[in-house]
């Protein structure tokens, strides 16, 4: 699909996406690169969890971050996010653009 995003990462924050209308895939161990292939190959913008990019052969991550289309970007899962009380901190984390 042309116009498709999709999650990759722990099935937490992956419900979180789904909730939001994002495709999510919660790949087995060791399945991380194999699953960011297939999804390279018919996706328009990955969402990648941090722990399943740490898990994923950096020659392998860096050609994907590198690549123009589709788009991949690296975000924090569930678990590193600030408290639900800073909303506005949070949105800027999801986003890349906030602070860890």
């Amino acid at each position: 699909m042309p116009g498709r995003v999709v999650f990759i990462g722990d099935e937490i924050t992956a419900a979180g996406f789904r909730l939001a209308g994002v495709c999510a895939r919660v790949p087995g161990s060791g399945e991380e690169a194999a699953c960011l292939r297939e999804e390279l190959a018919q996706t328009a913008f990955i969402l990648l969890a941090r722990g399943t990019a740490a898990r994923i052969a950096k020659p392998d991550l860096q050609r994907a971050l590198a690549s123009v289309s589709p788009l991949v970007l690296v975000v924090p899962d569930a678990r590193e996010l600030p408290p639900a009380s800073d909303v506005a901190a949070r949105v800027r984390l999801q986003l890349g653009v906030g602070e860890t």
